[in-house]
């Protein structure tokens, strides 16, 4: 028999493919399981363990279904637009579309060597017209019912890779990707306006089988927050602000107003002694991402204009300031400060000697943070901080200085990029006519490939004639398209609607395929795309929905985040620290099963973990002691004429092991805790080599017990199952096989071991009958000879039984 190989894993990949064992059946939609781990970036990198670590583990779980009698749907892709392909391009001169086609030649033929169930029939690939003519569909579609507009914005800015940035991809001030310092710039762009289903986003929130964690992050991210707008005057001006607060209840408290540094009002308001100051600080400001504005941790800033506002409610003058920890973009770019009651505010008031004056009563200490009663707020004095926040508003509303109102901290999505590989914004600008959607039928609106990416600050497709002049569809005059590209999570926004109808051409999806495919059942993937992938895709899914394109409410039914695999060091892996690991050289060596079964053994599935050679060879040897033992017996039966064993408990105990394995897998397994369920498959093998030590065997019984154990390591170990499968002469695939099913009655065992304490130490183990007696037991454990030698010359006072346990003789 060969032993398990690479060799074995061509051949049953060749099989596979050849047979189309796990081609899906459209026609059989009652047990559909849509099965999605999100989708790779081709880059030069290749496929690395990470990527194995989110794809290997969820193939098990999705061929452990397949075996349970789901009609699986697993397809692949590739999210093959953004800026890595275009950095390469400027630095080496390798056009992005040769370099990203390439990579995913290569990924496609590392993801097949990983023998998973890949539907490679609907594949996508975000850089090819195919796709992106309907991404620039999805987009028109949005423009039509006014969720996606253009406006001038302030945004961060990457003057190396001359591109937007959104915030999540600014870290400490740098450009995440080249390390430059990032700025901000104003720049007419486009966005789609998330924030009308912003409720719905929050609502549906709770109905997922998603990490508690995950949704805890969107519901922050979103930000609901019911309040006030109050409306603050601007001393010896026609000028006011609004402020939102959700507590007007302390707006006596209010000792002076902070409005960030980019709001329209500051040039307007500040000094001219100050002006110097004021500019010092908006330039600095200009250089952090809003991430890091916001951090609680950081020290909070800022600078006085010399001018002051009028509180609404007690007519008294406090100074306007500007910080950075107040953003333009959130709320209306200006707050309150009530120090004695907010603790940022607190902090910023004893930094710069402002008053803090006490509003609300309760707790010696400041600031009080609680709701409480209303003090020092005249005519409100005593109310309860629900009651005053209403009638406090109540009074502004009459004086039109102020108003009830929900507001956000979730902005709407910018999706233009400065950038070459994306996309195309399917937009036409005309003198005459305006902004003119591109028609549907000269869709997709295609890159060209001869484009100058030399970075000098503009769009590169700006700089390509034959692309920029065009015609406007509706007056036939010269006109220009739009020269940014969408932002690479509009492509992934809508990916797994096109799997299901991947060659359509006359539609992005037919609705009532997609109607019936749809939700993804298991989402798997990682948690830094909690706020931005997993938030757009769900609001694209709404809108469509609205559009009467889908009939349902959101896109992934059951969410896991894989943890991340790092490097022998304990630190992420990179190419810069050396410690990355590449899966072609382990499966050279050890085959793909033993790889993906370390990954799945080694670690928790979603905490990761470090990389240890150690581990990998552990499971090798593991594999080589299911291979020695399964052909042992599978010898000794073509051998062995003996069809009944003389030892009947050693059947009974293997059948215990073989049923706790079915048990502990198929439960830990679905919970997608494969270390758990492979270690109950190493108690079965340890089970099975002792009964093979057994001077005879029954044939058939051991038959069927082998036959269950290549069905449960199938999922785990798909290429090894496969040809001890066959060895068995057993029927083609085992994949085709159904899953196995525990007998509960096999669990209970007609003997348990207990232990016996003497004075609460334990002296000795006995097994004995499970449905023994409390005084057989008590007999039992007293004339244990091992018992009996310790026992000699002391009076036992009582004897203790907790029933399947344990026995304690209390003795003198």
């Amino acid at each position: 028999m060969a032993k398990y190989s690479k060799e074995i894993d061509r051949k049953w990949q060749k099989k596979w493919e050849e047979t189309n064992l796990y081609k899906f059946d459209e026609n059989n939609l009652a047990k559909k399981l849509y099965v999605l781990e999100m989708f790779s970036y081709p880059s030069g990198s290749q496929l690395h363990a990470g990527h194995w670590f989110n794809y290997g583990p969820v193939d098990s779980w999705a061929r452990m279904k397949r075996m349970q009698g789901y009609n699986i749907f697993q397809p692949m892709g590739f999210d093959a637009f953004g800026l890595p392909a275009e950095n390469y391009a400027i630095k080496t001169g390798i056009h992005p579309k040769d370099s990203t086609e390439k990579n995913i030649v290569t990924m496609e033929q590392q993801l097949k060597q990983m023998g998973a169930m890949f539907n490679w029939d609907n594949e996508v690939v975000t850089c090819r017209p195919d796709y992106y003519k309907w991404t620039q569909w999805v987009f028109l579609k949005l423009y039509e019912k006014g969720l996606a507009y253009r406006k001038k914005a302030p945004v961060n800015w990457c003057p190396s890779c001359n591109t937007v940035l959104a915030n999540e991809q600014v870290v400490d001030g740098t450009c995440e990707r080249c390390g430059t310092e990032v700025t901000k710039k104003n720049l007419t762009q486009w966005f789609l306006k998330i924030t009308d289903y912003a409720d719905e986003l929050l609502e549906k929130l709770d109905e997922l089988d998603w990490p508690e964690k995950t949704k805890a992050m969107q519901k922050h991210w979103i930000g609901k927050s019911t309040g006030a707008e109050v409306t603050f005057k601007i001393v010896d001006s026609d000028l006011s602000f609004d402020v939102f607060t959700t507590r007007a209840d302390t707006l006596f408290g209010v000792t002076y107003v902070v409005l960030a540094p980019e709001n329209d009002l500051v040039d307007k308001i500040t000094k001219p002694e100050y002006k110097k100051l004021v500019e010092e600080y908006k330039d600095k400001a200009k250089k952090q991402s809003d991430i890091e504005r916001q951090s609680i941790t950081r020290e909070k800033t800022g600078v006085f204009t010399g001018s002051y506002a009028i509180n609404p409610i007690n007519g008294r003058k406090v100074p306007i300031w500007i910080g950075d920890y107040v953003l333009n973009t959130y709320g209306t770019g200006a707050v309150m400060a009530v120090p004695a009651h907010d603790e940022r505010d607190f902090a910023f008031a004893t930094k710069y000697n402002l008053p803090i004056e006490r509003v609300i009563e309760g707790g010696s200490e400041l600031p009080f943070v609680e709701y409480g009663k209303l003090v020092n707020s005249a005519e409100f004095n005593g109310l309860s901080s629900e009651e005053g926040k209403k009638a406090i508003v109540e009074k502004l509303e009459k004086n039109n200085l102020g108003k009830f109102k929900v507001n956000y901290r979730l902005r709407d999505w910018l999706v233009s990029r400065q950038r070459y590989w994306g996309a195309p914004i399917p937009i036409i600008h005309c003198d005459k006519c305006g902004t003119v959607p591109v028609p549907e039928e000269q869709l997709p609106v295609e890159l060209p490939y001869n484009v100058e990416f030399a970075p000098d600050g503009k769009s590169p497709l700006a700089k390509c004639e034959d692309f920029i002049n065009t015609t406007c569809p509706i007056c036939g005059g010269p006109a220009h398209r739009d020269a940014d590209t969408l932002d690479t999570f509009v492509c992934s926004s809508w990916y797994y609607l096109r799997y299901p109808d991947n060659k359509n051409s006359e539609k992005a999806f037919d609705t009532q395929i997609i109607n019936k495919m749809l939700p993804v059942d298991k989402y798997v993937g990682g948690p830094e795309h909690a706020c931005m992938h997993l938030l757009y895709a769900r609001f694209i899914t709404k809108a469509l929905r609205d559009m009467g394109y889908l009939n349902f409410d959101e896109p992934f039914l059951s969410l896991t985040h894989q943890g991340l695999i790092l490097g022998p060091d304990g630190l992420k892996m990179s190419k810069s620290k050396g410690n990355t690991i590449s899966p072609d050289e382990y499966i050279s060596k050890y085959g793909s099963d033993v790889f993906r079964m370390y990954l799945m053994f080694g670690f928790a599935y979603t905490e990761g973990g470090a990389w240890s050679d150690d581990g990998i060879k552990s499971i090798a040897r593991f594999i080589e002691r299911v291979e020695r033992t399964i052909d042992s017996i599978t010898d000794k039966i073509k051998n062995n004429s003996q069809t009944k064993s003389t030892i009947e408990n050693a059947e009974k105990e293997l059948n215990y092991w073989r049923h706790f394995a079915i048990k502990g897998v198929t439960e830990d397994a679905d919970k997608l805790q494969f270390n758990t369920a492979i270690a109950r498959l190493m108690e079965f093998i340890n089970a099975l080599s002792k009964y093979n030590n057994e001077k005879t065997i029954n044939n058939e019984f051991v038959e069927s017990v082998i036959e269950d154990f290549i069905k449960l390591i199938a999922p785990f170990a798909p290429h090894f199952a496969e040809e001890k499968w066959e060895n068995l002469g057993k029927e083609y695939s085992v994949f085709n096989q159904s899953w196995p099913e525990f007998d509960a009655k096999a669990l209970i065992k007609d003997e348990i071991e207990i232990a016996i304490q003497i004075n609460g130490k334990i002296r000795a183990r006995i097994n004995i009958a499970s449905n023994s007696s409390e005084d057989a037991i008590k007999d039992a454990a007293i004339n244990n000879p091992d018992i009996k030698k310790q026992l000699e010359g002391k009076n036992i006072i009582k004897v203790i039984v907790i029933k399947g346990r344990l026995v304690n003789i209390v003795a003198k």
